[in-house]
């Protein structure tokens, strides 16, 4: 038991740090960041492989700890909202698999319905988030900006995702059954 936790450790370590150098490779263009969502890739594999225990302060921690590093994200509200979003992505999705999991199902289908789940989950956090953080400042969040934020121009980092996570999952399913 002892092994796992410290390997879980070790890879929730590689994850954290992959999550912060890997907004650098669309760093040059803030708006390409946004739409490939490089941040997201880390937690939601860390939480499917080491659990929602790592996963979660992964997602919580990853936005804040860049922001103070990298001013990008902004810390607020971006970087605040984004810490809420990759918590609950965090949580969810390695919930859900272990659920899903020790409730028979397949893998692959396991890890795709959780993967959405977590992403619509997390998408309603960010939300919730930032309605509250902008409705105390005063400047309102309308369901146009939760719309276009959460869904249309995250669509190519949801597309990516979907094809993504499962297919690096499933790779080191059948290298190292490391899903099981």
């Amino acid at each position: 038991m002892r092994n796992k936790w410290i390997r879980s450790l070790v890879l929730s370590s590689m994850f954290f740090a992959l999550g912060l150098v890997l907004p650098f490779v669309t760093g040059q263009i803030p708006q390409v960041g946004q739409m490939l969502l490089p941040m997201h890739l880390p937690v939601f594999l860390c939480s499917l492989i080491c659990g929602w225990q790592f996963g979660l302060p992964v997602g919580l921690l990853l936005p804040v700890v860049r922001s103070m590093l990298f001013v990008m994200p902004p810390f607020f509200p971006n970087a605040v909202a984004m810490s809420a979003e990759l918590a609950a992505y965090g949580f969810f999705a390695g919930f859900f698999y272990k659920l899903f999991l020790k409730m028979g199902w397949k893998k692959l289908v396991a890890l795709l319905v959780s993967l959405i789940l977590a992403m619509i989950l997390g998408r309603l956090v960010w939300g919730g988030v930032m309605w509250l953080i902008m409705n105390v400042n005063g400047k309102g969040f309308t369901i146009e900006q939760f719309l276009a934020g959460a869904v249309l121009n995250a669509i190519p980092g949801i597309i990516i995702q979907i094809v993504l996570v499962p297919t690096i999952m499933m790779t080191l399913d059948r290298q190292n059954n490391i899903l099981s």
